[in-house]
């Protein structure tokens, strides 16, 4: 049915010239999608912070040569809200404005549902990668922190062998196979980032003209 009155009305969509395709509240369910790429995303960029940073605290009580060594999960949780945000631009330039005078909508269902999946998982998939990466930093970083402590209380008492290989390493091993482990955990988050970039360009705008 055609979206514009035949009868040289007042301008206004009355039930006769409804669009189905491209109903009134489509963009609300296009900025959900806004809102859940970027709070999601926060939300686990931040508890990964968090968490990273209460082991890192924790480590550096006793390591703290380590401190500046392991700040690198710090960084991978912060990425996190970085996707939330490349996905909230380049779905914010998705939308059309209503028509002025008519204020009839363009931005169809199809768009809107296409353009909250893809808010969803690109929040949904940062968060869990941010509760990941919170939790491998809290144990991997107390980890080296205590191994690197031992090992250098080792050498101090003059132990050799597998104490004062550790102690000259530093427990490189371990900081090396926890920061594989953050490595993958943010992986989850590219993922969901990567998905929800192909879906965002997904986008289908009615015809003011056409009759739906």
């Amino acid at each position: 049915m055609s979206r514009y009155l035949e009868d040289g009305g007042d301008g206004y969509y009355n039930e006769e010239n409804i669009s189905y395709t491209c109903t009134s509240w489509a963009p609300g369910v296009g900025f959900a999608g806004i809102v859940c790429a970027v709070v999601f995303a926060n939300i686990g960029g931040a508890y990964g912070t968090a968490r990273a940073g209460q082991g890192i605290m924790a480590m550096g009580i006793r390591s703290p040569e380590l401190l500046m060594k392991n700040i690198i999960p710090v960084v991978m949780a912060g990425v996190l809200g970085i996707y939330g945000l490349i996905v909230a631009v380049i779905l914010n330039g998705k939308f059309s404005t209503p028509e002025i005078g008519t204020g009839y909508v363009t931005y169809s269902q199809y768009s809107a549902f296409c353009h909250l999946a893809s808010g969803l998982c690109c929040g949904f998939t940062s968060l869990a990668s941010g509760i990941a990466i919170g939790i491998s930093a809290d144990a991997g970083t107390r980890a080296v922190g205590a191994q690197s402590a031992m090992a250098a209380s080792w050498k101090k008492m003059g132990f050799t062998g597998d104490a004062g290989g550790q102690a000259e390493g530093g427990g490189d091993s371990l900081f090396v196979a926890t920061i594989l482990i953050q490595v993958f955990a943010s992986n989850l988050g590219l993922y969901g980032l990567i998905v929800a970039l192909i879906m965002s360009q997904t986008d289908y705008k009615c015809d003011p003209s056409a009759d739906y």
